[in-house]
């Protein structure tokens, strides 16, 4: 009796919570639908974001034009959140570049512009920009923009030149828009 009564009960526990998570599951919508649940205006926004395959294409590209050009260099590419996708050091490139080149993406992706106006703001007197923690202030990040909106950034760093690191970073944010 028991036993009957014990597979009685996880029967009943097994159709309750078939039943629950199919309720969650259209509460939900569906797994694979990738759009936002009906929420209303203002509470929830659709944007675009770069993906793996965006970001390796970025980064390769600016690699590629490293190479031509003779520059070296250490390349990032991050989501627009700052959180890095892609990172590739070109040999003979000094190993802090790797640091700094995040460290420029990061920047010009959270505060959607490029990096070498907080260098030109600082340079023309704006010293109280160093206080600001997240920003490296030194030219050579781009934000990569899609359809008017930042999608992700790359920076560059450990090229010729500071003018030859932002070289590289738009090489390889016009490979995906800009």
């Amino acid at each position: 009796m028991d036993r009957r009564l014990t597979i009685a009960c996880l029967s009943i526990a097994a159709g309750l919570g078939a039943a629950w998570i199919g309720v969650s599951a259209r509460a939900a919508g569906p797994l694979t639908s990738g759009a936002a649940p009906d929420q209303p205006h203002g509470v929830v926004s659709a944007h675009a974001s770069l993906t793996l395959e965006g970001a390796r294409l970025a980064g390769d590209t600016a690699a590629a034009y490293a190479r031509e050009h003779g520059a070296g260099g250490a390349i990032a590419v991050v989501d627009e959140g700052g959180a890095l996708l892609y990172l590739v050091r070109l040999d003979n490139t000094f190993p802090a570049a790797s640091e700094v080149s995040i460290a420029k993406a990061r920047t010009a992706a959270v505060f959607r512009r490029p990096t070498q106006a907080f260098e030109n703001a600082i340079r023309d007197g704006r010293v109280s920009l160093t206080a600001v923690g997240p920003m490296t202030p030194l030219e050579g990040g781009v934000p990569i923009v899609v359809d008017g909106h930042v999608v992700g950034a790359i920076g560059c760093s450990g090229a010729m030149s500071s003018a030859q690191d932002v070289e590289v970073a738009q090489a390889g944010a016009a490979s995906i828009g800009n």
